[in-house]
Parts: structure tokens; C-alpha cells; sequence
């Protein structure tokens, strides 16, 4: 069996692939493609026009000068690669919240669409610096098979501290939350979200959950998703939801 497994933190030369590194590994003076490989990983922000929000390429995100702004840019103090979405936001078609958010990409530039078949992991180690009252933190989104644009499942982060997975029922909506954790604003936690087949296996900070995926989803392919995906809006630019991330890596085998 083949793995193929993507690198987060690449600030060390040395570091081997897959492995997860604490914060100290990273440079604050660099953009966030100087810390993290992100040639697996395209950019939407919350601006943008109507219905249209602007999508920065991985070729642009890559490298120690990469894009950063306002809303994905490194932390000066820690290094973390930070992302954040104000309640008032250009949103996509088919959402009502505004997001700084990271899309699986394949290396090659084409769109990340992988089945359910096989194992696929999305990890990440990260603190919710400020939300104002929910975020979703990662997601595995549907990709081709079908016209449904629901996610698989959303990972959320709520303002009591609760950490939430949201389990879609079918492609054609109604989510299950499911209280997986509990982290203090501003704490560091850790996820990750494996797919295996029909099953969805959830770590938390040390602790495996597993949920079963309807086969109604065995149609679609899909994608990982992660950053700051505000789940409130009003017509503040102040108020929102900032997530910092020390680590992330996607694998697949």
C-alpha cells in the first residue's frame, strides 16, 4: 500500500513527512507558505464580488514571500498560519457566512476529488484565538458525483469552548451534532478527521470517535477543507472568528 502523506510544517529542511511540529518550528518573519507546504491547497477569502469570493491559487500561497493579507497571514509572535473571517463577508452561493478558508488541491493544480474508498486523513493542531459564536475548524466537503453541495461533515468550535462534529445525514442535508471535546478560548487542541470507506474516525486531543456514513454518500467524491469558517453574520467587520494553526497535513492511501 502506497502512502501518500502532505507536510504542514516545513520551516526545518530535516523534518520528515507526515509528522506533526510544535509552533517553535515555525518562522514568524515569513509568509505562511514559508512555514507550511501549501502546494496541496488553495485560498477563499471573504472578499470578493456577490456570491463570487476571491480564491488565491497554491502558487501563489507557496513559498517564504507567498500571498498573506488581512485575513490568512502569519502570526508575528508564534508563527501560526491564521485565518480570519468577520461576520460581514462576500459568502459563496449556496452559504450565508463568510470565510478564510483553506481547499484541498492536488499537486498538480487540478481540484482534490478522492472516493471514499481507501484511507484519507486531514490533521491539525490550532487554537481558536476569537469567535463570536461558532466556527467550523475542517470539514470533508462532497465533490463530483451528484449535485448536492453539502459537506460530508463540519468540525466546529463553539464559543462555550464545546468542540462539535456535525455529521450531514444525506447528500440532501439535516446534520447530526455530535460534543466531542471541550478547549478554553485561546487553548491549543489537536484533530484529525480519518475517512475509511463508510466510516468517519474523529480524534480529539487523544480520543477516537467512529460514525458511519450513509451509503447514499457512496456516490460522491470529496475533499478536506480547513481554517476559519464563521457560522454568524452581521453587518460587523469587527466581529468574527480568528483560528491560528501550528500544524496541518492531508494524507490519503
Amino acid at each position: 500500500m502506497r502512502l501518500r502523506a502532505l507536510l504542514a510544517f516545513v520551516a526545518v529542511p530535516a523534518l520528515l513527512v507526515g509528522t506533526a511540529y510544535s509552533a517553535q518550528a515555525a518562522n514568524p518573519a515569513v509568509a505562511p507558505g514559508g512555514n507550511f507546504d501549501l502546494s496541496v491547497w488553495q485560498l477563499q477569502e471573504p472578499v470578493g464580488s456577490p456570491g463570487s469570493p476571491t480564491t488565491i491559487s497554491s502558487s501563489r500561497l507557496q513559498g517564504s514571500n507567498g500571498f498573506q493579507d488581512s485575513y490568512f497571514y502569519t502570526d508575528k509572535k508564534d508563527g501560526a498560519m491564521t485565518f480570519w473571517a468577520p461576520e460581514k463577508g462576500v459568502t459563496t452561493p449556496n452559504s450565508n457566512y463568510a470565510r478564510s478558508e483553506l481547499r484541498e488541491m492536488n499537486r498538480s493544480g487540478s481540484a482534490a476529488n478522492w472516493s471514499l474508498s481507501g484511507t484519507h486523513k486531514l490533521s491539525a493542531t490550532l487554537r481558536v484565538v476569537s469567535v463570536t459564536s461558532n466556527v467550523c475548524v475542517g470539514q470533508v466537503h462532497l465533490g463530483s458525483g451528484g449535485s448536492s453541495t453539502k459537506p460530508l461533515l463540519e468540525l466546529y468550535y463553539r464559543a462555550s469552548g464545546d468542540i462539535v462534529l456535525g455529521t450531514e445525514n444525506s447528500p440532501d442535508g439535516g446534520q447530526t451534532p455530535h460534543t466531542v471535546g471541550h478547549v478554553a478560548v485561546g487553548k491549543t487542541w489537536s484533530y484529525t478527521i480519518g475517512v475509511t470507506g463508510n466510516t468517519i474516525n474523529l480524534t480529539v486531543n487523544g480520543t477516537t470517535t467512529h460514525y458511519s456514513i450513509p451509503s447514499s454518500f457512496n456516490q460522491y467524491k470529496q475533499y478536506f477543507k480547513a481554517g476559519s469558517y464563521n457560522q454568524s453574520s452581521s453587518d460587523s467587520t469587527t466581529k468574527g472568528a480568528r483560528v491560528a494553526f501550528y500544524s496541518l497535513s492531508v494524507s490519503h492511501s
